[in-house]
Order: structure tokens, then sequence, then C-alpha cells
């Protein structure tokens, strides 16, 4: 008599987790834990722009400009998106056109997402290009979000202002025209790549960038009123501290990210990241009070930031001491180009809103020159595409060998620096004159003296009788129109 068949055999894992989207078997490059670390760490970045700078611009800035701040941010994630994953993804990460620039096209199909991640212009005299052990989908979005921050940082400039028309314009042609340009050719395969420029997590590319941009467009937009540039007080600094620390905690996505893997140099990124903004914070805030007599808690915020800017362009190349004295020129350099040389005449030309030049420009700067200094060669070739690459005081490594080889590395650095910098200044320019004829760049300084409810007809706080001007068919309060409100009162 034959045995009733038993039960099926348990599997462990069930189906869906066996397959790809198709049905065919899950691909054998594919590393669940990477791929997982990636998505995190993207939405990290993510959570620095929506909400961590969107609370922190739409807190730190004068109360009739909070919705029109927040809503800078949150259209330019939105609308880099869009850009990015239609055509400027593989500007930037694509095959090569230029030296300097990806060939443009969508990063929509199924099949293209759904293949293992490629950067077919990375491939050195060295290594062959880079391929991390997940789909293209995760790569796609793990650089949308640097993208994104970087125009949401260069918003910090034009606060209070720029007419958002204008802004819906810039977003798009800055990304194109600059922002795809620094992403090839310091860590798509471009010029810079190839020739050892190190740019760990995009001191250069982001930072650097949207300093300089962030200041050109500030110039081009023109100043907010005088009345505003003398007093423009912060109108929640509590949300404004709230926003710091989700940018804080959010850059161990942008540093964690940025090796591709969950691997030791990530671990190493994520707590020099935290020692260079935990020192910056603490030599930024006692500098204020030897000199100012308090401790100013928007100055620990901004050195917060110098320091996480400082750390970015070698956060898993060099070593914990290092991170901490890159810390402390971090909250000291930008601490006296905002505090001392920011007030000069030269620096009061342009309205920068939120010093965005100082916190990211001058800092970038610094992190990517001091990264030839602290590169340390170990972790260097665990990361770099050139090999035995190191900062200036390890030359004497093995007698002094490699002693040409640092002082080259510095210039590398130096001259990657002035090519963003050139880059931007140029491109900028012509994306606002080019905007300029189609919309004023600036609001009118008669919406400028109302702020939100001009530019949105919506305010932060819509408390009765607060408001500069209130129009009752925007709010859909017919039956309780300021005018009616007024004469009860």
């Amino acid at each position: 008599m034959a045995q009733a068949p038993g039960p099926a055999a348990f599997n462990v894992v069930p189906l869906a987790y066996q397959t790809t989207g198709d049905g065919t078997a899950a691909p054998d490059w594919l590393n669940k834990g990477d791929n997982a670390w990636q998505l995190t760490a993207s939405t990290l970045v993510g959570m620095q722009c929506i909400p961590g700078l969107m609370i922190l611009y739409g807190s730190v800035v004068k109360k009739k400009w909070a919705i029109n701040s927040a809503f800078m941010c949150l259209y330019a994630f939105a609308a880099v998106l869009i850009c990015w994953t239609a055509w400027a993804y593989k500007m930037s990460f694509g095959e090569q056109l230029l030296p300097l620039w990806g060939r443009a096209g969508p990063s929509l199909d199924q099949k293209f997402l759904l293949k293992q991640a490629f950067l077919p212009s990375t491939g050195t005299d060295f290594y062959p290009p880079l391929a991390p052990m997940y789909p293209m989908a995760t790569l796609v979005y793990f650089q949308f979000v640097f993208a994104a921050i970087t125009l949401v940082l260069i918003a910090g400039s034009l606060l209070g202002r720029m007419n958002f028309l204008a802004w819906m314009l810039f977003v798009p042609l800055w990304l194109t025209c600059s922002y795809t340009v620094g992403a090839f050719s310091v860590w798509g395969g471009g010029f810079l790549f190839q020739w050892g420029v190190i740019d760990y997590a995009g001191g250069y590319v982001i930072h650097l960038s949207a300093g300089v941009a962030g200041y050109v467009a500030a110039y081009w937009v023109g100043p907010r009123l005088e009345k505003d540039r003398k007093n423009f007080p912060p109108n929640n600094v509590l949300l404004t501290l709230a926003g710091s620390g989700l940018l804080w905690l959010g850059w161990n996505g942008f540093n964690g990210g940025a090796p591709y893997a969950a691997n030791i140099v990530s671990s190493m990124a994520v707590l020099n990241t935290n020692i260079c903004a935990a020192t910056s914070l603490l030599v930024w805030t006692s500098i204020d009070v030897i000199v100012f007599k308090k401790p100013s808690v928007i100055g620990a915020v901004q050195g917060m930031i110098t320091g996480l800017v400082v750390i970015t362009p070698s956060a898993g190349l060099v070593q914990g001491w290092a991170a901490m004295v890159m810390g402390v020129f971090a909250g000291s350099v930008p601490w006296y180009s905002m505090m001392i040389l920011g007030k000069k005449k030269l620096f009061n030309i342009v309205d920068d809103t939120l010093g965005v030049f100082h916190t990211h420009a001058v800092a970038g700067s610094m992190g990517g020159v001091l990264a030839a200094f602290f590169a340390q060669p170990t972790l260097n070739n665990l990361f770099l595409s050139i090999p035995e690459e190191r900062g200036i005081i390890y030359a004497g490594d093995h007698g002094g060998i490699h002693g040409e080889k640092t002082g080259l590395q510095l210039l590398k650095q130096i001259c990657g620096a002035l090519f963003i910098v050139g880059w931007n200044i140029i491109s900028t320019t012509i994306i606002c004159q080019a905007i300029k004829l189609v919309v004023p760049l600036r609001m009118s300084d008669e919406e400028l003296k109302v702020g939100d409810d001009a530019a949105h007809g919506e305010e932060a706080y819509a408390l009765w009788g607060d408001g500069e001007i209130f129009d009752a068919s925007m709010h859909n309060a017919d039956s309780f129109s300021m005018k009616e409100f007024n004469g009860k009162s």
C-alpha cells in the first residue's frame, strides 16, 4: 500500500524574494545588504531635503517668508526627480559624450532599471568601470537625492525675494547645464575622475557648486528689501534646530552611501562625519563666546553645517584624528569668512540670504584641499579609482618615494575646485540672463513688502489680524474677511 504523500517541503524564502520582477531567478550579482543600505542611505539624504532643509529654511527666515522658503525646497525636490530620470542621470553617469559630459537619455525603462548598476565611463587604466551589486533603479535614485539637495542648497542664497516662476525655470536649467557637468567630470568618469581628483561624497560636486551658483544667482536676482537685509530674524529657532538635526543625521546617508556599498569604508565615513561636525560646532560656538560673549544657537547650526561640508570630500578616506583636526578648520575658517569678511563691503554687494557661500563654497573648497593633506593611502586604495593616492602627511612612507605624488594631489584638488568655480560662474550667469528674458528674476518691491501672501496667497501662521494683506477669496473665508473682522473690532 502506497504511503500518502507528506506535506510539501517548507520553503523558508517566499517566491517573491527568490525572483526578479519578470519571474526569473534572482541574479547572482544582487547583494541584498548593499541594496538595502543604498536605499536607506538614499532615504536619509532625501530627508535632508524634505523635511530637513524645508523645515530649516521655513523657520530660519522672517515669518512672512516661511511658506515661500519651504516651498522652494519642495518644488526643487520634485522637479529634479522628473528631469533626472528623463535625461539628466545619463548626462551625469552614462556614456561619455565629452570629457566633461555624459550623453543624455531617459532612465525609465524596466530593462534598464532592473539590470545591474553600472557606470560605463568610470573605467581607468587601473580598474574596470564601477558595477555596484544592486539594480540600476537603486543607483538612479541614490544619485537623484544628491542632485536634489544641491538645488535646495542654492535656494538658501535666494530666499526672501526670488520670483517663484523664475525658480521654476532655474531648477531644470541649472541641473541640466551645470550639475551634470560637475557630476560627470568628478564622479561619472570624466576628465577630473580620470586624473584622480578626490571628492569622496560631494565637497566639490555639491557644496562648492551650490555655494558658487547660489552667490552668482543672488547677484543677478538682486537683494532683498533693505529693511529685510538689516532685520531678518528667524521665526522659530526651535524648528530651525529640528531641521538642523535632520540634516546632521541625514548626512550619515550622504557620506555613508558614497562607497556604493555597505562596506568598511562606509562605516569609517559615518563616524568621521559625526566627529568633524561635532568638533566644528564646538569650535564655532567657542569663538562666538570669545568674540561676542554669548553662544549663538544659529551660529552653532552654522558650525555644524560647515563641519559636515568640510569632511564630505574625504569622509571615508581619513583617520578619526584627522576628522577632528578638519573640524577645527571647519569651525574657524568659515566663521572668519562669514562673521568678519562677510561684513566687509566686498561681500555686502551680494545678498546671500543664508550665507551659503561661506558654509558651502568656502567649506567645500577647504575640505577638498584638506583631503590632499590627510587622505590615508590604505583607505584611498579601498575606494579611489587611482591607486596609491595619498595625503601630503603620508609623503614620507617608504622612504619618501611618494613625495612628488602628494604634491601633485594638492595641485589636482586646487585645479578641480577652480574648474567647478569657473563652470558655475559662467553657466549660472547665462541661465539667469536667459530666464530674465522670460520672467523677472526678482519679485516687485510691493510683493516683497508682503511676502508669502503676495507670492502664494497663503501664510505660515494664519492668525486673524496678523497678515499684512488678506484676500478672503484665496482663503475660502468669505464670511470672515479681514474687512468685516476689522469693522467689528
